[in-house]
């Protein structure tokens, strides 16, 4: 981009458009003698459109009385192509009625040259409407830099929120004796779970991103309970489920879309859908459907892989429970959904197997294709 003030008017490009060769010939001298020399002479008005696109004039000079097209259809298909930076459009004509003018003003002409051309005329006209298109073209070079610079920024500020949102995750899960690899395969059966429901791209990309904090109140759970071996005694379990409500303290007062869904899943995914979960014994459809989708990907992951407490069920065993568990412990539309999709679940689960995870995809924002 050219950030000189003012831009070089003899580099503008200047198309003229004349069905009588002398006149073109005329113009082409004139301009020329003015240090204009870049310029397009277009003597079949049907070519207008094919030559704008090459040329890509910062000016156009219009003949009105013209065979097959005349400028008033130059004038139509020129305003038809909704080009943002349309250039100022001269028209050249010998005629002085208003009703004339006054149309061609209408369509989308700036301004008049009469016939027989007056040079001083000429070049007032060629050099001002020059100038307000070169500082209008500067205005919005300079506003698609800035906007790319935004874009640029708003990128790198939600790669970095995702950045703090999975590794937060993944620290919760380690410290639960849990792998990273937990986190990435349970939030792409969400994701692939909201998918064949319906939902829409962002709020699949959102479930994909803010699941992993699902366990984040996991960090306010003393040790002697997190890491208990054995079975928990009722006090103890008291003190765990108070891991829902700690995460989502952790994720108030943020308004973004991301980490309002993120609070939202670490409250509401241990939810069941008769009333029977916690922390609020929420029934049916008052848990919110992220919360239903993680509910059904989290128990999944968590039954089918190995713990230092547990061994790891089959796949058909922990099917079953799935199925088995709708209706009472999951919403059973969503348990009909993820079996639909449980030859994708088990793709990710192979390819993201603790032994072989890549922690890179999940923190690169890198969806698989499945």
């Amino acid at each position: 981009m050219n950030n000189r003030w003012p831009p070089d008017r003899d580099e503008a490009s200047i198309l003229i458009i004349d069905d009588e060769p002398a006149n073109l010939k005329l113009l082409n001298k004139m301009l020329h003698g003015m240090g204009y020399n870049n310029l397009c002479l277009i003597q079949d008005p049907r070519d207008v459109l094919t030559q704008y696109q090459q040329c890509r004039p910062d000016l156009i000079l219009l003949d009105i009385n013209m065979p097959y097209l005349d400028g008033f259809g130059v004038l139509s298909q020129l305003k038809e192509l909704n080009d943002p930076l349309l250039p100022p459009i001269v028209v050249l004509t010998a005629q002085t009625g208003r009703e004339y003018k006054l149309r061609a003003l209408t369509e989308g002409a700036r301004d008049f040259i009469s016939k027989p051309f007056d040079q001083a005329e000429l070049q007032a006209r060629v050099r001002n409407l020059l100038d307000v298109h070169l500082a209008h073209r500067l205005m919005h070079d300079q506003k698609n830099v800035l906007d790319a610079m935004v874009r640029e920024r708003t990128e790198e500020l939600r790669h970095t929120r995702l950045q703090v949102i999975q590794r937060l995750g993944r620290a919760a899960e380690y410290r639960d004796n849990e792998t990273g690899s937990h986190i990435i395969r349970m939030s792409q059966f969400s994701m692939l779970i909201a998918q064949i429901m319906g939902l829409s791209q962002d709020q699949c990309d959102l479930i994909l991103h803010a699941s992993p904090m699902h366990d984040i109140g996991k960090i306010g759970i003393p040790d002697h309970i997190l890491l208990k071996p054995g079975k928990l005694d009722p006090d103890e379990w008291e003190i765990m489920k108070g891991h829902s409500s700690i995460g989502a303290t952790l994720l108030d007062g943020d308004d973004s879309a991301l980490i309002r869904m993120a609070r939202s899943i670490a409250l509401t995914h241990h939810e069941k859908w008769d009333g029977s979960g916690y922390p609020r014994g929420l029934v049916g459809s008052e848990i919110p459907i992220e919360g239903r989708i993680v509910a059904v990907a989290d128990v999944f992951d968590a039954l089918t892989s190995e713990r230092p407490y547990k061994k790891a069920w089959s796949i058909d065993a922990a099917v079953d429970l799935i199925r088995d568990s709708a209706g009472s412990h999951f919403d059973p539309h969503i348990v009909e959904c993820f079996l639909e999709v449980l030859p994708k679940v088990l793709a990710v689960r192979t390819q993201y197997s603790d032994s072989e995870v890549d922690l890179g995809g999940l923190l690169s924002g890198r969806q698989i294709t499945l």
